[in-house]
């Protein structure tokens, strides 16, 4: 037993290190330093360059969560780099007049509380602070299912980049 608590302190204490190091090592731009400095709310900013970029900070849980539109109706996500696709609850999918039938149910996903079947979709644009992708694929998944809105990989993979920095996630495109 003793062995096993000295492994688990070594272990938290090589995760603060790593998490620390990662931190000073992740490399900005002094236009995207000057826009996360300047810009503690989640807003769109444009660099001289044409480089836009988003940081959202986190909530009181760690989270990042973002205000966003889709086809321009607002909708609001959690950043999770996670997710593979753009995850969307019946409720909120359906504002946006997807309604999927019993029958488009027919892909499997894996989620923290087990697999669920889910129906694809494709949105035809998707803007997140001035970011925006367009021809997104997505995922609607029951209510029960999921309470939050995803922002997943099918949009972020498109930016420039993503990443955490600073307690913050920044998007660039």
């Amino acid at each position: 037993m003793r062995n096993l608590l000295i492994f688990a302190a070594i272990m938290v204490g090589l995760g603060t290190l790593m998490a620390q190091m990662a931190d000073r090592m992740t490399a900005t731009t002094p236009a995207l330093a000057s826009a996360v400095l300047h810009n503690p709310a989640p807003d769109a900013d444009v660099a001289s360059s044409n480089v836009h970029s988003l940081s959202i900070p986190s909530d009181p849980r760690g989270h990042f969560l973002a205000e966003g539109h889709i086809d321009g109706q607002r909708i609001g996500f959690m950043v999770d780099t996670g997710a593979s696709l753009i995850a969307l609850n019946e409720t909120s999918a359906a504002r946006f007049g997807l309604r999927p039938s019993r029958g488009d149910y027919n892909a499997s996903v894996t989620t923290a509380n087990g697999t669920i079947k889910a129906a694809r979709t494709r949105l035809s644009m998707v803007e997140i602070g001035g970011l925006v992708v367009r021809d997104v694929d997505a995922m609607v998944l029951p209510d029960e299912a999921l309470s939050e809105n995803l922002l997943g990989l099918s949009f972020l993979s498109r930016l420039k980049r993503y990443e955490y920095a600073n307690g913050k996630m920044v998007l660039e495109q």
